[in-house]
């Protein structure tokens, strides 16, 4: 990695510094001179094949890999840096400030004009002290302070990342049209294929080639715009190839220009050259996805909103009714008392904790929304500590910020501050926030933040924050604050012991360390059905793997059909919520008719069957910072086919999902990577080769997956009211095998709720190899143990001959025959009974 830093020499104040994003100052390398002249100097770094070559005037950084340039810095000259200015009316504005000089030539110009050219500069400029949206004032003191810098990525034109957009994977080419915007915003109905901000921001943008992989991380806060240039947009792939065919045609090449409204330049460009190597990177310098409590990985109900308790007990009856599974209840905002977070609404919810004691056990949870806007009245226990201890953010002439939210007239904690994110962790212990229990969980919703009455539904950007910050220096790590302390609220209730649950709706980079994220307030559309994949993968590229959509659209009814295939998608994203508007019907599972009630169950039981893969593969987002739910191309980088493919996705590297996402559908069409790979179709066990697209007929039930050759992948069968009844079920394993006849997996498992598997190395990590007919387990981790009462109840070999007996060797016992049947039709060798310990090293051989 590389990071550049440029920041004002002297600056009227200092400039805003993003802090708390990094887990850590990143480990340095030492440069050295390798050559220079009267402009230039190239630097090597001590290991490894990277050299920088850095340019004075004009100023550039070009940086190479031997010989091979790899990526270059204001290569366009477009770098911006504008430095901050006494306003026009001071005095002291007639000397200016020293050592404002700009390492850039262009500005560096502009500081050496003489003053009263300056002057005129100033003046003519429109906007510089004082910009008006629409009724809003947005005061600047200090006058403009943007800063920008433009990247240039020779061989390469697929660039993605830079959530949150409802948008293709691929991100698009914005000449002569508006540039992405990062900007976290309370958005009513968001647009679809659109670059306008959405609720998150994560300014982390990818690059891949079938060569190399490259990634920028801009770790500014402020209001960013990136503007994205090609010199292959616009040629047709026909145009492309006779480029080839004649030997003509430029290197295709990418531009990044990334621009925000104030803080400095502090860039790191992750060079991989992998992009296994870019996310180890990233998540180096961020943290990787906190690993959630398993009941989380299993399906939420929620709804604006359950009326009162006897709502939240009938609700809780008809799953059970009806058996379909479900781990969490949900209440938004009408459950407080007036709105007023961390309490009941009396006549609504008069015994809480008689309410989370039923679901207790029912084995299940409840989540309860907390929103970062506190209505001011003077009553209100939470308002009056946050006014006594000036915990609020402020106007900028220094009186609490209030606006317009939920609860009418609101005030805004300010969680920049330390002292505030510290008093509203400690709200969350059980004395405080009274009628909570172990089994209540948080949703931070509006923490953009939303202020209905602010410019853009948001903040006044000259409110004043910790430090003397204006909003507009944090705007987009407003969110992260309030996910982050939560987060440390529900840790410190319990000691420091529990494993906390936290869903938020804004987001920036590192937010992947507090919990879960979800794509806000989508409708009930098939064109929303669909976009959530491309806007699930686009965040599990920048490190938040625990996203997923509303099922069933927030706004609107959706059709029967078009609900049925939303849990259908939903099953196999990540987060797993259905939620709906206040206004829109009642859509709980068992209201459909039996034809879409089916299906649905269907979808649900498939979920909690495969919760020991989805754990393991977040235990591996944990450990490594990949992603659980992946683009195609991340698993087939050279595989050009792949790289704009987002209507299917891979979970880990085994099983490749293509869900239904038009009405009426009677086909798919799937797109089956990898030069002499196979695939399974899990429902049918058919076997597939690679590369093909396949047109695979769909009925209601189908949900089009299939497990890669090569995996293999554990499961829970006996399918129960909720993950907590399964958690020491026995496993089956399901083994893929390849055409060369060998398939690996892992398992990981612990207590599914404490951080035990960390401080106490309570956890077990099993590694499982098919190769020359035999199967073996071992540990992928000896430094695990874990009390835990698992056994594999069945193994079951996709691809497979069959043998004439089969040998279970377990360490000190003697050899022991297995049962099997083999179906010829199918290929599908079921071994039974091994019954050996899920912690036991074992082998078992096919003869």
């Amino acid at each position: 990695m590389t990071r550049i830093r440029i920041d004002e020499l002297k600056p009227l104040r200092p400039r805003y510094r993003v802090p708390d994003v990094l887990v850590a100052d990143p480990p340095t390398a030492r440069l050295s001179v390798s050559g220079r002249d009267e402009n230039s100097v190239e630097l090597t770094v001590a290991e490894g094949p990277y050299k920088i070559i850095l340019t004075g005037r004009p100023f550039r950084l070009d940086l190479l890999e031997d010989r091979s340039l790899v990526l270059s810095v204001n290569a366009r000259g477009l770098m911006v840096f504008e430095h901050q200015r006494l306003p026009r009316n001071s005095e002291e504005q007639k000397e200016p400030a020293e050592g404002n000089g700009s390492p850039n030539e262009e500005a560096a110009g502009k500081a050496d004009q003489p003053e009263e050219n300056r002057e005129k500069d100033e003046k003519d400029e429109p906007g510089a002290w004082e910009e008006m949206f629409k009724t809003h004032s947005d005061s600047k003191p200090f006058g403009p302070t943007s800063v920008g810098l433009d990247f240039s990525l020779p061989g390469m034109e697929h660039v993605y990342g830079i959530p949150e957009h409802a948008d293709d994977l691929r991100l698009k080419a914005t000449e002569g049209g508006e540039p992405y915007r990062l900007y976290n915003l309370d958005v009513f109905q968001y647009e679809l294929y659109n670059p306008m901000a959405l609720y998150g921001s994560v300014p982390v943008l990818l690059a891949h080639s079938i060569h190399r992989d490259l990634g920028i991380f801009w770790l500014n806060a402020a209001e960013t715009w990136v503007d994205i240039s090609s010199n292959t947009a616009g040629k047709t792939l026909f145009g492309k190839m006779l480029d080839y065919l004649q030997g003509g045609g430029e290197t295709p090449q990418t531009d990044v220009r990334w621009m925000s409204e104030s803080g400095i330049i502090d860039v790191f460009l992750l060079l991989g050259p992998t992009i296994s190597d870019v996310f180890h990177q990233y998540a180096s310098l961020t943290g990787t996805q906190a690993l959630p409590p398993l009941f989380s990985l299993g399906y939420h109900q929620s709804r604006w909103n359950y009326r009162d308790e006897a709502d939240v007990f009938d609700v809780d009856q008809g799953f059970d009714n009806h058996d379909i599974p479900c781990d969490v209840i949900w209440l938004d905002i009408e459950h407080a008392d007036g709105k007023r977070y961390f309490t009941w609404d009396s006549s609504r919810f008069p015994q809480p904790l008689a309410m989370l004691e039923h679901l207790a056990g029912k084995r299940r949870k409840l989540v309860t929304i907390v929103d970062p806007h506190i209505k001011v009245d003077s009553e209100y226990r939470v308002h009056e500590e946050l006014r006594s201890q000036g915990l609020y953010v402020k106007t900028r002439d220094g009186s609490d910020y209030e606006g317009w939210c939920w609860p009418g007239s609101a005030g805004y904690p300010d969680f920049t501050n330390i002292k505030m994110r510290a008093w509203w962790a400690n709200m969350f212990s059980f004395d405080k926030y009274e009628g909570s229990a172990s089994n209540l969980f948080i949703w931070n919703d509006m923490n953009e933040p939303s202020v209905f009455n602010g410019p853009e539904v948001t903040m006044l950007k000259d409110a004043r924050h910790d430090g003397g910050w204006e909003h507009r220096d944090i705007h987009n790590i407003y969110g992260f604050y309030v996910h982050m302390a939560t987060a440390e609220g529900l840790i410190q209730r319990s000691g420091g012991m529990e494993r906390p649950f936290v869903l938020a709706r804004a987001f920036f980079a590192g937010s992947q360390r507090f919990g879960a994220v979800w794509t806000g307030d989508n409708a009930a559309e098939w064109g929303h059905l669909k976009i959530s994949i491309p806007m699930c993968l686009s965040m599990g590229l920048v490190g938040l793997s625990f996203c997923g959509a509303d099922i069933g659209g927030f706004f609107k009814n959706p059709e029967p059909e078009l609900l049925m295939r939303w849990y259908q998608m939903g099953a196999y994203q990540p987060f797993f919520r259905a939620h709906a508007h206040m206004d829109t019907g009642r859509r709980e599972p068992w209201l459909l008719a039996p034809e879409y009630l089916g299906p649905i169950r269907d979808a649900l039981r498939q979920r909690y069957a495969l919760l020991p893969f989805w754990y393991t593969l977040f235990y591996r987002a944990h450990l490594d910072g990949h992603p659980v739910m992946r683009p195609m191309w991340v698993q087939y980088p050279k595989d050009v086919a792949t790289f704009s493919l987002d209507d299917q996705f891979m979970l880990g590297d085994s099983l490749l999902v293509h869900p239904v996402a038009e009405p009426g559908a009677r086909g798919v069409q799937v797109y089956l990577p990898g030069e002499g790979e196979v695939w399974y179709d899990i429902q049918s066990y058919q076997k597939h080769h690679g590369p093909q697209t396949l047109y695979l007929p769909v009925t209601f039930s189908s949900i089009p997956v299939f497990q890669r050759g090569g995996t293999i992948i554990p499961r829970w069968e006996r399918v129960r009211r909720s993950s907590d009844c399964m958690k020491d079920d026995p496993i089956t394993l399901y083994v893929a095998l390849s055409p060369q006849g060998t398939a690996e997996g892992e398992l990981y498992l612990d207590d599914g709720h404490t951080f035990n598997y960390e401080t106490q190395n309570e956890f077990l990590f099993r590694k499982f190899i098919f190769s020359g007919n035999t199967l073996t387990s071992s540990s992928a981790d000896p430094r695990g143990h874990f009390e835990t009462p698992i056994w594999i109840e069945r193994v079951v070999i996709l691809g497979a001959g069959k043998p004439a007996s089969v040998l279970l060797e377990t360490e000190g016992l003697p050899e022991t025959i297995l049962t099997f049947h083999h179906n010829a039709e199918t290929s599908v060798l079921t071994l039974r009974k091994p019954e050996v310990h899920v912690s036991t090293d074992w082998s078992i051989h096919l003869r």
